[in-house]
């Protein structure tokens, strides 16, 4: 589903991925892990195609297509959803607002019928409801006073909104108490872990793995894999460390 072969990038000139391969099947949720400064968000960033970041060897496909080649609005409305580590606050704009343009944008480019505005409010309860978010709060501005856990539960609710193929969800658990998690957890499972779709799920750490089970564990150092394995290589990085483990 997703492919990912020999891929290089830079950022303003420097280079920081160096040669990452990755496969990702649909129907598997695949975790990377690794320290700070190895290049996991700019792995998401640079398969999200955010401007900036410069991909000079290698490639990347999704579906078959070449992703790299797609601008970002295309490669989401083919499926790909990016989660942030730190979602933006968007003043002025209502969650309902961004949340129904963004689904009906995404119609539209696959030539599907846009939902009313009454369909399209059920459809938000709903997702709320599964993730234990107050339907009330999306009437605020995206992410404006949010705390980190409200934000993170908010994503999960754009993402079951979109109902996307493949999530690539950068630092998912960062700033989130125990109930969060475990919220956020059940969100990806109920959400992702279906045929045709996937996940790659960008951690530091081991906890939300106790909810999010991944089929595959690859350790990210200095811009390349250097290690994968199964779900115990996550727990074997909790106890020795990014510099044991991976050597």
């Amino acid at each position: 589903m997703l492919r990912v072969e020999n891929l290089h990038a830079t950022v303003a000139g420097e280079p920081i991925l160096n040669g990452v391969s990755l496969d990702v099947p649909a129907g598997e949720v695949h975790a990377i892990m690794g320290p700070n400064g190895s290049g996991k968000s700019t792995l998401a960033y640079v398969l999200s195609g955010r401007p900036g970041y410069a991909v000079t060897k290698g490639s990347a496909s999704f579906d078959g297509r070449d992703l790299i080649a797609m601008e970002p609005f295309e490669r989401a409305a083919a499926g790909l959803f990016l989660g942030f580590q730190y979602p933006v606050e968007i003043p002025g704009v209502s969650y309902l607002q961004f949340l129904r343009e963004s689904l009906n944008s995404q119609r539209r480019s696959r030539g599907e019928a846009e939902l009313s505005g009454a369909d399209f409010i059920k459809l938000a309860r709903s997702q709320a409801a599964a993730i234990g978010m107050d339907a009330e709060m999306l009437k605020r501005p995206v992410n404006v006073g949010f705390s980190g856990g409200e934000k993170k539960r908010a994503e999960m609710v754009q993402m079951g909104i979109i109902d996307p193929k493949f999530a690539i969800l950068d630092e998912t658990d960062s700033g989130l108490d125990i109930d969060a998690l475990k919220a956020v957890g059940a969100g990806i499972n109920s959400i992702m872990r279906k045929p045709g779709k996937g996940v790659l799920l960008i951690t530091h750490y081991q906890r939300l793995l106790d909810y999010v089970r991944p089929d595959k564990v690859h350790v990210l150092q200095a811009g390349r894999i250097v290690r994968s394995g199964g779900p115990e290589l996550a727990h074997e990085l909790e106890r020795e460390g990014y510099a044991e483990a991976a050597a």
